[in-house]
Parts: C-alpha cells; sequence; structure tokens
C-alpha cells in the first residue's frame, strides 16, 4: 500500500555565527531562556500539515540538538544530517540524506533556522503553493529605493532598480524531493557550489519559481539589531494572548 505524500521541513542550521562574533552559533543562542532553533523548531511541530523535520546541523551540535528535541518535545525531528561548507552545500547533504526515507514526490520545506518567526499561515501558504505551481518560495515586495553600488569603492551609486520588478526571498522555500534532487545533481554537473539560495540555484538552472505569501516579522537573525527585533516581537505575541 502506497503511503501518502509527505510535506516535510528542511531546517538549515549549519552557520556558524560569524556576522554575530559570537563563541555559540547563532540558532543555538539562548533568547528569552529559549534556543532560536527550538522557536523555529516549534513552528514546524506545531503545523498539522507538516510530517517530519530534517535538521542539517552544524558538527559537534548534534547531540544538543536532540536533546532539545527531547526536552521540548520535538516528536517530529526524524532526521539530522552534517552540514556542508556554505548554505548551498548544507542543503544538498539534507537533501542526499532525505533520499534514503523519502520519495520523489515528497514536498521538502527548506528554512532557515534561523528565522523562528515564521508562521503557521507562513507555512500553510507555501504548501499550497508548492502543490499548485509546483514550487514556492515565501517573499515579500520591495519597498526601499534599490540602488546599485559602483564597482570601484561600493560607497557610491549612479544608478537606481525599480523596485516593483524585486522582490525579497524568505524562507521556507517548497519543492518537491525530485526536483530538488535535480537540481544539485545538475549544480554538481556544471560545478556551482555557492548560489546564495535554493531559489536562486533554481534560477541559475534556468527554471521559473512561484512565490508564495512572506512577511517583514518573518525575520533572519544575522546579527544583534535582528535579536532585539526578534525579543520585540515576541512581546507583542505575549501582548496579543493578555488581551
Amino acid at each position: 500500500m502506497e503511503r501518502a505524500e509527505m510535506n516535510v521541513a528542511m531546517l538549515i542550521a549549519g552557520g556558524k555565527g560569524v556576522r554575530m562574533n559570537q563563541d555559540i552559533p547563532k540558532q543555538f543562542l539562548n533568547i528569552n531562556d529559549k534556543p532560536v532553533i527550538v522557536y523555529t523548531l516549534e513552528a514546524f511541530q506545531k503545523h498539522p500539515q507538516i510530517d517530519k523535520i530534517l535538521v542539517v546541523c552544524l558538527d559537534g551540535w548534534h547531540e544538543i540538538l536532540w536533546a532539545y528535541a527531547r526536552q521540548y518535545r520535538i516528536t517530529k525531528l526524524a532526521w539530522a544530517a552534517r552540514a556542508g561548507e556554505n548554505g548551498m552545500l548544507s542543503i544538498r547533504n539534507g537533501i542526499w540524506e532525505l533520499k534514503k526515507y523519502c520519495v520523489a514526490d515528497d514536498i521538502v520545506l527548506v528554512h532557515d533556522a534561523i528565522r523562528p518567526n515564521v508562521s503557521q499561515e507562513i507555512i500553510s501558504g507555501c504548501i499550497a503553493q508548492c502543490r499548485l505551481k509546483g514550487s514556492a518560495v515565501a517573499s515579500i515586495p520591495c519597498a526601499e529605493a534599490m540602488l546599485i553600488r559602483g564597482h570601484k569603492d561600493g560607497e557610491h551609486a549612479t544608478q537606481q532598480m525599480n523596485r516593483d520588478l524585486l522582490v525579497r526571498a524568505q524562507t521556507p522555500q517548497a519543492f518537491p524531493l525530485k526536483k530538488l534532487v535535480w537540481a544539485h545533481e545538475e549544480a554538481v554537473k556544471r560545478n556551482i557550489e555557492n548560489s546564495v539560495a535554493t531559489c536562486t540555484l533554481m534560477i541559475e538552472l534556468g527554471e521559473t519559481v512561484y512565490f508564495s505569501m512572506g512577511s517583514e516579522k518573518n525575520i533572519k537573525i544575522t546579527t544583534t539589531d535582528d535579536i532585539e527585533i526578534f525579543k520585540a516581537l515576541l512581546m507583542a505575541k505575549k501582548d496579543e494572548w493578555l488581551k
């Protein structure tokens, strides 16, 4: 008997926190007495359409990851893979791991472990769009003026870009497993090893990607300022609950 297609969240937790100048990787930093990665895991654990979770984890932190899963009852965490030298190679390692357990039409939601404020609506929209169109990239409009840096010093601009033509890509980014396997096999053939994101890799390979709903609140924690913003968002959630 064939099983139903699964929706699998693949969290990328391979960053070393270089930009934040911290000894602890930012995905494992405690914010309000809870690690960042646990907030992210809880979002996918809570979602009724997510069946399993895989975490691509920095070496030396796998045991801590599993300990957190037990402590916070993240029962959907099924697998862990080793991080690569960069984000793209970490994603590839995760995909190769999923090939052992998943089938071609399972949907994989690739998500930054350091986007802990991802909403249930964003996850739902990503799954729905991927089922409908074959891909889904959480995204938001570009509201700022966009200037092109001068090539010599990077400190000046003489050109702008039309922001109406631009979107800001976030995660999750969802694709069928077979599409991700194909993309990374093609990347190996073409020596592509450091594409910025799954959506950019697909575009480099000539593919079309479709947008799903993102949010300004779906922040990526890369600096200490982002930590302060996330704390404020957590406080806003508490205020809503108190009402």
